[in-house]
C-alpha cells in the first residue's frame, strides 16, 4: 500500500460526514415531532410512534427496492451509477420527501406527514448503503471501524442539535413561554432542510469522492468459504441482522418514548423536553468521539489522553449548544460523572468489538433497570445514559456480522442496512406496551433488546474464533 493510500483521505471524508450529520439531525428531530403530532392529532402513545415507524420502515423498503433494481439491471445499482451519484440521488429523494410537509401542514394531514418522513427515509436508505462502506474505504483498513465510529460521532452532533433547532423553530425560544405548536409551524423547518439536501447533493457531485472506491474484502479463497453462495449462509450475519434490528430499536425507542415519560410522570411541558432529548443523542456523540480516537493516532500515551479529553469535549458541545438556546445548564453538570463509567467501559474493551458489545450491552441493561425502578431526575439520567452505552454498538455489530464474509461482504452490508427498520417496530411495540402497563414499565422492552445483544456478543465471538478470526490478535497486531 502506498504512503498516500495508507493515510485517511480526510479531504474526501469531510463531505461524506455531512451526510452522516443529516441522518442524525432528522432522526432525533422526529422525537420532537412525536409529542407535537400526538397533541395536534389526538393520538395514543402507540399511534404517535408511527412517526418513528414510517421513518425507519423506509430503510427496509429502500433496501428491497435497491435489491430489486439491481436484479432487474443484472448489476449492482451503486456499482453502475457510482458512489457519488448514489449519494446525490439519495439526497434528492430525501429532499422530495420534505416537500410533502407543505401540503401536509396546510391540510392538517397526519398521513401526508408520515408519507413525507417515509420518503426522507427512502433517500437515507440509499445514502446508508453507499456511505458506510465508503467511510471504511477512505483509508487503511485497520482503522476503518474507527472512521465509521467517527462518522457516527458527527451523526450524533446532528442528533444533539437537531431537537434544539427544530424545537426552537416550532416553539420559539424557551423564554417565549409558548407551549403549543400548530402543525403549520412544522413545514418551514423541513422545507429549509430539503433545500440543504439539494445544496449538499450538488456539492457532492463536484467533490473529490471516488465514484468506485477500492473496497477491501477478506480472502475467501479456501474451500470452506467458497462453497457458500449467499451471505445468509453465515450465522454471524444472520444473528447480526437481528442484533442491528434490536440495537436500532432500543436506541430509537428509548428516546422516542422519553417525552411521554417526562410529561406524564414528571410534569414537564413538551417544549421543555428538548434539552433532555438532546442530552440522550449527545450521549451517543460522547461515546462515539471516545471510540473514534484511534483513527487519529497510534501513540499510546496520546491515546490515553484523548480517551479522557474526547468525551468531555463532546459534552462541552452539548452544553454550548444548549447555552446558546438559553436553556438552564444546571441540571446537566452532574452528568459528567456518568461519563466516567463510559470511559472505564471503553478502556476495559481493549478495542475488541465483541468484548465492547458485551460490556456496553450489560451497562445498557443496568441503566434501563435503574430508569424503571427509580423516580424523578435519577430515572431521567438513567434513561439518557442508555445513549452512552448504545454509542459504539453499530460499528461493533457491523464489524462482527460481516467478518469472514469475503466476496459476500457487500451483500451482507445491504441486509444489515435493511434491519434499521427495528427503529420503527420496536418504538411502536414499546408504545403499545406503554398503553397497557404504563410508560415507565414499558422500558422492559429495552432490557430485552440489550439482553440479546449481550448474547450475540458472546455467541459470535465463538463462531468467529472457530473460523480463525480472533479480534484480540488483530488488535494487538494492528494497534
Amino acid at each position: 500500500m502506498s504512503s498516500e493510500n495508507s493515510q485517511t483521505k480526510w479531504g474526501q471524508f469531510i463531505p461524506l460526514v455531512i451526510v452522516f450529520f443529516f441522518w442524525g439531525f432528522v432522526a432525533a428531530s422526529n422525537d420532537i415531532l412525536i409529542p407535537v403530532f400526538k397533541k395536534a392529532f389526538d393520538l395514543t402513545q402507540g399511534e404517535s410512534q408511527l412517526v418513528a415507524f414510517a421513518f425507519y420502515i423506509a430503510y427496509t423498503v429502500g433496501s428491497l427496492i435497491y435489491m430489486g433494481v439491481s436484479f432487474l439491471i443484472k448489476e449492482d445499482l451503486v456499482n453502475k451509477i457510482g458512489y457519488k451519484n448514489g449519494l446525490s440521488l439519495g439526497l434528492l429523494i430525501s429532499a422530495l420527501g420534505t416537500l410533502l410537509f407543505y401540503p401536509a401542514a396546510n391540510t392538517g394531514s397526519f398521513t401526508l406527514m408520515l408519507a413525507g418522513l417515509f420518503i426522507v427515509g427512502l433517500g437515507f436508505s440509499l445514502q446508508q448503503t453507499v456511505a458506510n462502506p465508503l467511510a471504511i474505504a477512505l483509508g487503511p483498513i485497520k482503522t476503518g471501524s474507527q472512521r465509521l465510529t467517527l462518522a457516527g460521532g458527527v451523526n450524533n452532533f446532528g442528533t444533539t442539535i437537531g431537537p434544539l433547532i427544530v424545537s426552537f423553530a416550532i416553539f420559539g425560544s424557551s423564554a417565549s413561554g409558548n407551549t403549543n405548536a400548530s402543525i403549520e409551524s412544522v413545514k418551514i423547518p423541513y422545507l429549509v432542510l430539503g433545500f440543504a439536501f439539494l445544496i449538499v447533493a450538488i456539492l457532492l457531485k463536484f467533490s473529490s469522492l471516488p465514484e468506485r472506491p477500492e473496497l477491501i474484502e477478506e480472502d475467501d479463497s479456501n474451500d470452506k468459504a467458497s462453497v457458500k453462495t449467499s451471505a445468509l449462509q453465515y450465522p454471524q450475519l444472520v444473528m447480526g441482522m437481528i442484533a442491528i434490528f434490536l440495537y436500532v430499536g432500543v436506541e430509537v425507542s428509548t428516546a422516542s418514548n422519553l417525552p411521554a415519560y417526562m410529561e406524564s410522570k414528571l410534569g414537564f411541558l413538551t417544549k421543555d423536553v428538548a434539552p433532555y432529548i438532546s442530552l440522550y443523542w449527545a450521549s451517543l456523540m460522547i461515546g462515539r468521539w471516545t471510540g473514534a480516537v484511534e483513527a487519529f493516532t497510534e501513540n499510546m500515551s496520546l491515546l490515553k489522553i484523548l480517551r479522557f479529553l474526547a468525551p468531555y469535549l463532546a459534552f462541552g458541545v452539548f452544553l454550548a449548544v444548549n447555552a446558546m438556546a438559553n436553556h438552564d445548564l444546571t441540571p446537566f453538570y452532574i452528568y459528567g460523572l456518568v461519563i466516567l463509567v463510559l470511559i472505564g467501559a471503553d478502556m476495559a474493551s481493549k478495542g475488541n468489538p465483541a468484548r465492547m458489545l458485551l460490556i456496553f450491552s450489560s451497562l445498557g441493561i443496568l441503566a434501563t433497570a435503574v430508569g424503571i425502578t427509580t423516580s424523578g431526575m435519577i430515572s431521567v439520567y438513567a434513561f439518557t445514559s442508555v445513549g452512552l452505552f448504545c454509542s459504539t454498538l453499530w460499528p461493533c455489530i457491523f464489524t462482527l456480522a460481516v467478518s469472514g464474509l469475503g466476496k459476500h461482504t457487500s451483500q451482507g452490508s445491504s441486509f444489515l442496512i435493511m434491519m434499521i427498520m427495528g427503529g420503527g417496530f420496536v418504538s411502536v411495540f414499546q408504545g403499545k406496551i406503554a398503553d397497557f402497563v404504563g410508560i415507565q414499565s414499558s422500558y422492559i422492552v429495552g432490557i430485552i433488546c440489550f439482553a440479546y445483544l449481550a448474547f450475540y456478543a458472546w455467541k459470535v465471538s465463538g463462531i468467529l474464533k472457530s473460523h480463525g478470526i480472533d479480534f484480540d490478535k488483530k488488535v494487538s497486531g494492528g494497534h
